[in-house]
């Protein structure tokens, strides 16, 4: 196996480090879990951990390695351990808002070539969490795919609806999938190309772990079995990249309860390709397309040539994106003015 085989192109080589601490090789971060870290190389799999100075030198969580990133690495232990020294610049990347309340970004994969955005086409089936990931894909620069699971629980009319919506969402390619009769797994096989990869993104039980069973062979990663509602429970408690026989590298992903958007205004001007199109009529340059008079985006809405749903989900992620785009001392500012105006309102009603 060589780093090529691992997916280390020509555009890390120009964007490597400038210059590497004595007696560093190259790796690939293959497993993050609650700040533990292995390592691939050509020989194999190292369990590793950050240098005193990585560590100190990271102000952000961001900066820290992920699964998918390459790194400059010191062994010792004959080989059997490493110290992580370096992070290579990421060519493209998956992230999120961190879960709660915080404006802290939290990374899902770098180096990612497709994003499998999977879907349950059971009770999970929910369009909005679906544009949630598009904007993720699309703001660090991955192609998405969509996933649409449990089609073996759908009747044929039911399968056609829900391919129609997501094709109302999204142009992307859609591969509709059933890991019990097998359906769909050959299509996704052919996507898998050797040197890619690849990364599922999905809620808990929708299928992700069962999936990564089918491309491997063998049950490999555990599963459990579907809840009273026939839909999967949670599996995978950590990220890690998977090899596959192909040659593609895949990685998994623990399920999301939360999909928070942060600083994301281009992704969402890409997963909304059609609103960003009619707003180059609007009357106003920096149209919010919530008030404004002559708003191109509303007149389509009363015109029928724009879901309203559709619309309301691309202004709450807008708001929410620009609301967690303010530095956190803005941030504060703007909680603390909407708190007196609460207070204000009650003094005034107790009045």
């Amino acid at each position: 196996m060589t780093l090529h085989d691992l997916g280390f192109d020509p555009w890390f080589t120009a964007h490597a480090p400038e210059s590497q601490p004595e007696g560093c090789a190259i790796a690939r971060v293959c497993a993050v879990d609650r700040g533990s870290y292995c390592l691939r190389n050509e020989s194999g799999e190292v369990p590793a951990e950050l240098s005193g100075k990585l560590s100190y030198q990271s102000d952000r969580t961001t900066d820290l390695p992920s699964v998918g990133d390459w790194v400059t690495a010191q062994y010792y232990d004959n080989g059997r351990a490493a110290i992580i020294h370096q992070v290579f610049p990421r060519k493209t990347y998956l992230r999120r808002r961190a879960a709660g309340g915080t404006v802290d970004q939290q990374m899902i994969a770098a180096n990612v070539d497709i994003a499998f955005i999977v879907q349950s086409g059971h009770f999970d089936f929910n369009p909005n969490r679906l544009e949630r990931y598009l904007i993720m894909a699309a703001d660090g620069q991955v192609e998405p795919v969509i996933l649409l699971t449990k089609t073996d629980l759908l009747t044929e009319e039911e399968l056609k609806h829900r391919l129609g919506i997501i094709a109302s969402v999204t142009t992307a390619r859609i591969i509709a999938l059933s890991s019990v009769t097998g359906t769909g797994l050959g299509e996704l096989r052919g996507a898998l190309a050797p040197g890619k990869t690849c990364c599922l993104l999905g809620s808990s039980g929708v299928g992700k772990t069962t999936l990564v069973n089918r491309l491997v062979g063998l049950d490999a990663y555990a599963t459990r079995t579907v809840s009273a509602t026939g839909e999967g429970t949670h599996t995978t408690t950590r990220r890690q990249l998977i090899q596959l026989e192909s040659g593609a590298m895949l990685i998994d992903t623990p399920g999301m309860r939360e999909l928070g958007v942060l600083g994301a205004a281009d992704g969402i001007d890409m997963g909304f390709a059609e609103m960003t199109a009619l707003a180059t009529a609007c009357r106003y340059a920096d149209c919010t397309h919530r008030h404004e008079p002559g708003c191109a985006v509303r007149a389509a809405i009363q015109r029928g040539e724009l879901q309203e749903e559709r619309y309301a989900n691309y202004v709450k992620l807008r708001k929410e994106s620009e609301y967690f785009e303010m530095s956190s001392l803005d941030k504060r500012k703007k909680d603390k003015s909407f708190g007196r105006l609460v207070k204000s309102v009650k003094k005034g009603m107790k009045d």
